[in-house]
This record gives C-alpha cells, structure tokens and sequence, in this order.
C-alpha cells in the first residue's frame, strides 16, 4: 500500500503464478522450511535468537502469494516498527520479482489507524481524525487537570498519561476499569481525568496512540458486521514479535483471527522484556489454550553464536518455570567460552573492559564489532570515560551520552551557577527547574534589566530584588534562590564537590521533582543523579569536574564510523556483535531489586530472560563481570554477584580476577563493620544459593558454626548504621543480617548489640 490509510479495497487482483517452489524455498533448514510450509490453521513460530526468523516470516508470507491461496489484500501482516515492515515489503518483493500492491502489512498502530479511518462514524469521529503525539497528550491533560483544580506538582499531567495508557494497552475504556484501580489510581483522580480526557479527543476529532488499538477492539467488539467484514476479508494472519504484544494487541489478533484461524504467530518466549511497555509474555504462552490443535514449530538451529555462548545462555533461560521450553544449537566451530570476571569494583571493571576492547582492536578487531551492553543507564558513565581517557571511539544507542542527559545537564548546570555565577546560560536552565513559579512576564523583567546594565542574568535578579520591580511573590521567590547559592557557595568551601552535589540536589528539591514524577523515565534519572555523585568523588575540586566535562563534551563530536557501542540490554534486542561485554552482574542491579520487589517472581523471570539476550547478541565472545563493591550517593556498598553468574554451567565459562577478589573479600570489612565481599562460589562467605522461586527466599545461609558474643542466629539486633534487624547466620565473628530497612548484610559482631 502507497498510502497507509487509502480507503481502496483491492482484493481482486489477479493472484501471481506459482513458479518453481525451488526458487525461494531453497537454503531453509528443516524447521524453516515447516513454519514456511504449514500455511492453514494456527501455527506458533518459537524463534529462537539468531535462528533466521525473519526470512522463515518473509518466505512464508511469499509462499502464500506464490501458491495463490490468498491476494494480497487478504494477508493482514503485523509487525512492531515500520523498519520492520519496510524490509518485510522489499523482501517479498525481491522473492516475486515485483512489488505487491494492496496488501496489508504494517505496524499494529498504523493498521489499527486504518481500520478506523473507514469506520470512525461509528466511534463519534470523522475519518480525517488527528493522532495526538506524546507532547499533545500531555498538554491537552494540563488544561484539564487545570479546570478540575488539580495540583499539577502533586500530580503530574505525564503521571496521568502513563495511568491512562496502561489502561489503553489493557483495552479498558474508562467505563471498564475495575473499581479497586479506579479508587486507588491517583487519588480516584485519575478516572475522572481519564473520562475527560477521552471527551475532549472524541470534541477535538482526535485520537492517540492507545486508542488506535483500543477503539478498533470496541469497534469490533461493538459492530459485529463490521467484525465479520474483516475476519473474512483477511484469510492469513502473520504476527511477528508476538511475545511483546499487550493485552488490547491480543485482543485485537484474536479477534480478528476467529473465522479463518490461519494465524501464524512467531515469536520467543525467552526474550519477552517489555513488561514495562505492557507486553505480555503469557499471550506467547498461552497461544496453544487460544487457538485449539496449533502447530508448534521450534526454529533452534542458531546462526549467530558458538556453542559455548548459545550453552551457557540455553542453561541460564532453563532456570524459567514461565516458558514453552526449546535449546539451540549450532554447527560453528566451539569457539571460546563464556569468560566471568570478578573485579574489586566498578572503576576497575570500566578499566577491564577499556582495556580488552583496545586489545581486541589492536588485534584487528574493528570498534563497532564490539560492545558494552549494561543493566541500567546510570552504569555508562565510568565506561563512557575510560574510553575517552583510551581515546577510543564510542556512541551510546537508544539515548544519550551520560551528560547529555537532561538530568545530568541540570545538575551540572546549578554547579556551573556556583562556580561561576556570570554563567548566564547556565542559570537560565536552571531558574525555573523544579517549577518556582517563575513566569515568563517574571524572566523578560530580568532578561531586559541585564541587558540594558549589561551585566549577568544573576546579578540583574541580585539589584531586582532590592526594587519594587517584580511582582512580591516571584521576587521573594528569587530572594530565596539567590540565598540558596550564596548558601551553597560556602559549602564549597566546606565540602568536597560530591558533598556540594549532594546538597545542592537535596535543597534545591531537584531530586525530590524526579522522585515523585510517575513516568517510566523517572528512576532512571534518578539513578543517574546518583551516579553523577559518584563520579564527582573522583574530583578534588569543583573546577576541575567542569573542565573535565567540557572536555568530555567536546570528544563527542568525533565522526569516527568505527565506534564501540554502548547500550542498555533492553535496547540491544534484535542486534549482534562479535564481542559483547555484559557488566554489573550483581544482586540488586541484574536482577535489578524494582522488578524484583514489584513484581516477584515475574519480574525475576524478566530479568533473567534479559540476561538470556544479552548473551545472546555475542556471535564469538561475551564477558560477563561483576565488581564486589560499588558506590551509591558516594557511600561504598558491597554486592554480592548475581545469581545469573551461578546459573551460568561450569563446561561453559571461564572465570577470571577472582582468585585475588576472594583472598581481599575474606577480610574486606570496612571501617563501620560492614563486609565488602561480593559472596559466590569460592569466596568463602558462608552463603549458598537455593533453587528457590521465590526472590525474597532465594538466599538461604548456611548453618552457623561459630557463636559471637552469645549472639545466634533468629536474634533481634541493632547495627548504628542499618538499624534493626535479625541474625540470619553466624562465622566467627561476621553476622549475616537481615535489616528491615537496609536489606541483607554481612557485618562484624562488634558493630552490633543485641535488642
């Protein structure tokens, strides 16, 4: 189709001849060559990563056209990004030796947007309805939290709009939310708001994305001749990716499959990863339940990876109960195994890495063959400097270089107005951030005094605020803000520039804005903030740091094509690398502790399934490591290395630095009693790992051996610094304890007093 919403229905083209089926056919393996082939009724495709997936989708979409069993405008193939449709497109194309016309294949909101084109009548729409972007949500629900009185810095107007489209991507119109959600979401603010928000689309003739799946469900779930003009006009449904469908996505498919059933879904289980954007894996698991005497398909011949990669990441995944189950194999050569690196802590890990990657390079090993795929965001920044500090060309896919962040550039940007309180540019980003209540009318009274007296933005407000110029209430506002910084400028005095960050993130309420705003984006630049805290321990003085990050700036514009890559495991989905390097396997950070403590089990599954891809991406090496400390807001905490490293079989990997870790982690207890040691097989800390399913039972200690002080484990204690909690285990001196609010530690005996 040219036009994504043309309202033609070309169905009656003449259906292309079947050539020899050798032409296309040939080159598939045995499993490819039966998902190509089982074109009536349902059929699940269980791709396994680096199976060929994407030909054994195209071909059979080919083969349908080829062996005239349908037109093209009766094939409706969904993908989930218009990259992906594009290509399935040009590849069938290449297969018939001509583009085919009229047919259906696109993303799930770009065909969904099609059906209602034709049918928005009978939703209260017109067919030249507007799609609302992100922007436009978010204004649209400022005027409406506007004139229901709605405090704004309470509640958030993108909080709203993330409440409202996980109920979108659930199908649930405001009339179907179950009344427990409705009462607790936002106060019950958020129904009200939700009801309308939707009045409002439907007076402007317009729609967002959740609606474009959630009114062609109500649409046919409404209109049942409509329905039925669908299910029959569409003979064959292909789904890729279907493991990260939602719920109204289901749905959608599901509907629309009833009267034909020839529905061909592909898809994997072990890489479902997007819970957060509402996927849900159990629309994968359950297609056999759905759709009565399905064929299961399981493509496992692997063409990416060795034998020793596809084993570790085949036995690592196995540990998942919430799966269908299959194993890949390879016929490439062994290749080399997985190695596990235990450094002393993340600096010394950022250098490892730093230090392989230019080994591998001066090997020959091109840079963009290689890549740093981490758990969260906030990890890249001391990988980010140890390449710039090697020299070595590097981009960050899927968002920005660690201080473009808008977080990072606002912190930086009140420690600029510190340093430099002539720094206009800088004290305008931050003026108003978080919201002071700083009008436009406010600044241009402050904008035109500086210019006229030509001097700084900073000292303009300084001479303002002793006049009658400004309105009381936004020059009592800048009062205090400029009391703030003389404030602060003593502390800089008085503390290192990590405390001066600190502070200054805590007064000014900077990090508190983020804590309470509900978007998906919000932890994480929290835990950047946090990050950028560490990284300024590493400065003596808080000149040093901006220079230091003018010059971190400047390497960014280097146009070198020969780049390492850097990226969040999320995004590294769908990609591949010769060499992938897989740092910060440790508890807390992978498994990240938020899914495990929102979501369980389900979300230690996840976890583990992401760790499944990121292995995956390495077509000859990965690395994985694990540092035995790391800093938080500056404060050294020690970890213990992921479960994943134990889940990884001992005929696969090769471990390495541990040996001298564990000999340091046996007496690695810092000054306030707290062990350092990372815990693991062979380092002698006195803790196992159970085959529990449950996270909070997933350590399980050892018998204790040694008393201390006539304490015993089940004891109530107190620690200065953690608080209460209850001895766990006992050896020697070392106590593992449980405290209610610090978590699991090791601490030393003397440290600790009995309740």
């Amino acid at each position: 189709m040219n036009d994504p919403f043309e309202l033609t229905d070309p169905v009656d083209e003449p259906a292309p001849a079947p050539p020899r089926p050798a032409q296309y056919l040939d080159g598939l393996n045995d499993s490819q060559l039966e998902a190509v082939e089982a074109i009536d009724g349902p059929v699940l495709v269980l791709a396994g990563a680096g199976t060929g997936k994407t030909r054994a989708l195209t071909t059979r979409l080919g083969h349908i056209l080829m062996q005239g069993r349908a037109r093209p405008g009766e094939i409706l193939a969904v993908t989930f990004t218009n990259k992906a449709a594009r290509e399935m497109k040009e590849r069938v194309g290449q297969m018939l030796g001509t583009p085919v016309e009229g047919w259906w294949v696109g993303t799930f909101h770009a065909l969904g947007a099609r059906i209602l084109r034709r049918h928005a009548e009978a939703l209260g729409l017109k067919s030249n309805f507007t799609i609302l972007d992100t922007d436009d949500q978010v204004r649209l629900l400022k005027q409406i939290l506007d004139a229901r009185e709605i405090d704004p810095k309470r509640f958030p107007p993108r909080t709203f709009s993330a409440v409202i489209q996980r109920w979108k991507d659930r199908s649930l119109m405001p009339d179907k939310v179950p009344e427990a959600e409705a009462i607790d979401a936002l106060d019950g603010h958020a129904i009200d708001v939700y009801q309308d928000y939707q009045e409002q689309l439907q007076r402007l003739n317009a729609a967002d994305f959740g609606d474009l799946l959630m009114l062609c469900v109500h649409l046919f779930q409404t209109q049942p001749e409509t329905l039925k003009y669908y299910q029959e006009r569409f003979r064959y449904i292909l789904v890729d990716e279907y493991q990260d469908t939602n719920v109204a996505q289901y749905l959608w498919l599901r509907l629309l499959a009833q009267e034909h059933k020839n529905i061909c879904c592909v898809g994997d289980d072990d890489q479902s990863i997007y819970s957060w954007r509402g996927a849900e894996v159990g629309n994968i698991l359950r297609f056999e339940q759905d759709f009565p005497g399905a064929r299961v398909v399981r493509l496992e011949r692997n063409y990416r990876s060795t034998p020793h990669i596809l084993g570790a990441a085949s036995e690592l995944i196995a540990n998942n109960e919430g799966r269908l189950g299959k194993t890949l194999w390879t016929d490439l050569n062994e290749g080399e195994k997985v190695r596990v690196h235990g450094v002393w802590d993340s600096a010394e890990e950022a250098r490892w890495v730093g230090d392989e990657i230019e080994a591998n390079h001066t090997r020959g090993e091109a840079l963009s063959s290689m890549a740093i795929l981490v758990r969260t965001s906030a990890q890249t920044r001391e990988f980010e400097e140890r390449l710039i500090t090697l020299a070595i060309p590097y981009q960050v896919i899927g968002g920005l270089r660690f201080y473009e962040r808008q977080e990072i550039r606002d912190a930086v940007a009140y420690l600029r107005v510190i340093a430099q309180p002539d720094d206009d540019l800088a004290f305008q980003r931050i003026v108003n951030v978080p919201k002071r209540g700083l009008g436009q009318a406010t600044l241009q009274i402050v904008h035109m005094h500086a210019r006229a007296r030509a001097i700084s933005m900073v000292q303009a407000v300084r001479e303002l605020i002793t006049t009658d110029e400004l309105k009381p209430r936004p020059k009592k506002t800048l009062t205090d803000l400029m009391t703030d910084f003389d404030r602060w400028r003593v502390e800089a005095q008085n503390h290192t520039p990590a405390e001066l960050c600190d502070i200054v993130l805590d007064e000014s309420g900077y990090t508190e804005m983020w804590k309470l705003d509900k978007s998906i984006e919000a932890p994480g630049r929290v835990d950047n903030l946090k990050e950028l805290v560490v990284g300024l321990s590493e400065f003596d003085t808080l000149t040093s740091f901006l220079e230091h990050v003018s010059l971190v700036m400047e390497n960014e514009d280097n146009q070198s094509t020969d780049k390492v890559t850097v990226m969040t495991l999320h995004g590294a989905k769908g990609l591949e690398f010769d060499t992938v390097f897989l740092p910060g396997w440790e508890e807390g950070l992978f498994p990240h502790q938020r899914s495990l403590d929102e979501t369980g089990t389900q979300g230690l599954e996840e976890e583990r399934r992401l760790a499944y891809v990121g292995l995956t991406r390495a077509r000859k090496l990965a690395s994985v490591t694990f540092a035995a400390n790391r800093r938080i807001y500056g404060q050294w905490q020690a970890s213990l290395p992921s479960r994943f490293v134990d889940e990884l079989p001992a005929e696969h990997i090769e471990r390495g630095g541990e040996q001298g870790l564990a000999q340091g982690m046996s007496r690695g207890f810092s000054e306030d009693g707290v062990s350092v040691s990372g815990g693991g097989q062979g380092y002698g800390t006195g803790w196992k790992r159970a085959k529990s399913r449950k996270p909070q039972d997933d350590l399980v200690f050892a018998p204790a051996r040694v008393s201390a002080d006539g304490l015993e484990p089940g004891q109530r204690v107190f620690h200065q610094k953690f608080g209460y909690g209850q001895i766990l285990a006992l050896d020697g001196d070392k106590l593992d304890i449980q405290f209610e609010k610090a978590g699991l530690k090791k601490v030393m005996a003397s440290f600790v007093e009995k309740v």
